[in-house]
Order: C-alpha cells, then structure tokens, then sequence
C-alpha cells in the first residue's frame, strides 16, 4: 500500500474583504500624501514634513525586507541571517549611480568620485564603468544580488545544508562582504561609503518634490510585491514551497526536487532586498558597509517574527512597529533601544509566536 502526498491548501491569509482592505489602505498612502502635501498648508496637521516622508519611505523599504524574509523563512523554513547583503548590493548599485550623478559639483571639481581623487586613483575602476547609465543600474540592481543569490544558493541547497547552519553560513557571508567592502582599494568608499548625492535623472534630489516622487515609488513597490508574493504563495509553486518547509523528504519522495523551488525563492527574494535598497539609498543620502553588519540582517527576521511568518502583511506590519518604536525610543530613550529589542524578541519567541497578526486572528476567531 503507497501513502499519498497532498500539497497544501492555499492559506487562508485574510478573509477577501481583509486583504483588499490591506492593499488600499497601502494604495490610499501612497495616493493621499502627495495630495496632501500638495493641498494643506506646511502647518497643517495632515501636511506630512520632509522629515515624515523620509521616516516612512525608509520603513517602507524595511518592510519590503521583512517582506521578502517571509517568503523564504515563513513560506519555506529557510532563516537568512544574511538578506542585508543583498539589501546592501542595491544600495550600491544605485549609490554608484548617484555618485556618477554628482559630475564636476564634488569637492575636488573631478568627474571621479571625491574618495578616489582623495585615494589618488587616476581612472574608474572596471565595475563602475557602467554606472553613468541610468537604465544599466536598474539592470544591475535585479542581476548583481541575483547572480550573487544563485551561486550561495546553488552549492548550498544542492549541498543539503539546511537549519542552524544554513543560517550561521549567510551571516559568514555577509560579514565577509562588509569586511571587503570596507577596504579602500574596492572601490566602493571604504568605511564611509557613498554620500552627499545631488541628482537623479539629472534633477536635484533633495527638493520635497523629489522626495514625494521617491516615497510614492517605494509604496507602489512595496504594494507591487505584495500582491507577486501573494499571487505566488496561493499558486502551485508556493503550495510546494509550504510542503518544502513542513516535510521536505516527503516532498522528494513524492517526485518533487526541492533544488529548483528553493534556489528560484531564494533568489527572488534576493532580489526584493535589493530592489529596497536602491529605493533605500536616494531617500537615507548614504550607503556604506555598515548596512552589511550582521545586526541588521537579525533586524529584518525580527520585523518578520514580530509581526507574524507566513502572513505576508504580518512582516510588513512588524517592519512598521518595530522601526516606529525604533525611530521613537533612539529619540527619548537611546540607551534603551538596544534592550528593548532583545527583549522584543525573546518575548515574541516565546508567548507569541504567531507574531502580532497571529495573535489578533486569534482574538477575532475567539469573538467569532
């Protein structure tokens, strides 16, 4: 007698009036701000300042991280300590770009970079040789994680390396980058990267103008990728990618190969990082190594933890709370951030492992 293997049923995220919910609520922000800001007085109270549309842009960056966590860790059982690379690699990417950008307006009136004419470089390195074009940095911030996610990912998965060492090897990884990435003779600024960015596109980018442009853009991204990853988990695909993380072995023996399912999601997901991180840079005005640290990779499986794994919205909710707080508690408490976050975590892993979205499906079903 053979056992049969049913791939698991859609999840049931959200009733059809909640998730729709969800998307316009994040559609409504991303329409109303600039609208706003148009309409009301710089006084007002539904004026949002530059301050505001900076803070939310960057988070809705995070979000995208958290959200792109998600579908490797709590879609199929993958936990990166890692993704920062990739968040980094896009912040690169476009920073490069961005210093292009600048021309003869830096310091030392010089078409190169600032930090190479300080390092007495002569010419461009060879990997900036593409970085004045603006269409060839949009390619390379899709290509350059993705090639990077597909070679990890190829001899890591095909290797059978899963769990806890899965795990520690990503954030070998990372911090081996951020040690690269803080030589000088890399060419990508050393220990104070890429900053004091003047144009995008030609046009200057610290007006309120070009910073609404970038928040809008970061919204319909983070909406974007909401509803791929949500069309991808209630698809085959993701079906498998469930059955991945619940019972891989039974997976294989039911004529699965889970090489291809987990390399495809890895990279997708590298990608996303990535796609944040260019959005990230031109919003910040810096990027430098120290986004590669290890901490900040833990950062994003927190945001995920904290608002619920397997949700989807859940992430992209606990990417909210936890840098709202974050944002809040840096200002009237600094030297307790650090302890809140831990203990964020250690509280969240044991009383609410469902995350913050678990805990309030379960009060709905109770009153249901």
């Amino acid at each position: 007698m053979t056992t049969q293997f049913s791939l698991p049923q859609p999840p049931a995220l959200f009733s059809p009036t909640g998730w729709m919910a969800f998307v316009l609520a994040l559609a409504v922000v991303c329409g109303l701000a600039p609208l706003l800001n148009l309409v009301a007085p710089a006084d007002s109270v539904f004026h949002l300042s530059d301050y505001a549309v900076a803070l939310v842009g960057k988070i809705m960056c995070y979000a995208i991280c958290a959200l792109a966590m998600d579908l490797i860790w709590g879609y199929t059982g993958i936990l990166s300590l890692g993704h920062g690379l990739f968040f980094a690699l896009g912040g690169y990417v476009m920073g490069m770009y961005l210093m292009r950008q600048i021309g003869t307006d830096g310091n030392y009136k010089s078409n190169l970079p600032d930090f190479m004419v300080f390092l007495d470089w002569k010419t461009l390195p060879w990997h900036w040789l593409l970085s004045e074009s603006f269409v060839a940095t949009v390619i390379l911030i899709v290509v350059a994680p993705a090639v990077v996610a597909f070679v990890f990912g190829y001899f890591a998965f095909r290797s059978r390396i899963k769990g806890v060492y899965f795990s520690i090897i990503t954030q070998a990884l990372t911090y081996a980058a951020m040690l690269l990435f803080f030589r000088n003779e890399t060419g990508f600024g050393g220990n104070n990267g890429f900053t004091d960015f003047k144009r995008i596109l030609d046009l200057p980018i610290a007006t309120p103008g070009m910073r609404m442009i970038l928040f809008v853009m970061t919204g319909c991204t983070l909406l974007g990728f909401y509803l791929f990853a949500r069309w991808l988990m209630r698809s085959k695909y993701g079906r498998v990618l469930q059955a991945i993380r619940d019972a891989e072995s039974r997976v294989m023996f039911s004529g699965y190969s889970p090489l291809p399912y987990k390399l495809s999601i890895w990279v997708i997901s590298a990608v996303m990082c990535a796609v944040a991180g260019a959005l990230y840079v031109p919003q910040v005005g810096i990027i430098n190594p120290g986004e590669m640290s290890p901490a900040n990779s833990i950062e994003i499986a927190v945001w995920a933890a904290v608002g619920g794994r397997a949700t989807l919205a859940g992430p992209i909710l606990g990417a909210f709370l936890v840098n709202g707080a974050k944002s809040w508690l840096t200002v009237t408490a600094p030297e307790f951030w650090l302890y809140f976050l831990g203990a964020l975590f250690i509280g969240v892993t044991l009383y609410l492992p469902d995350g913050v979205l678990g805990l309030f499906q379960k009060w709905k079903g109770r009153r249901a």
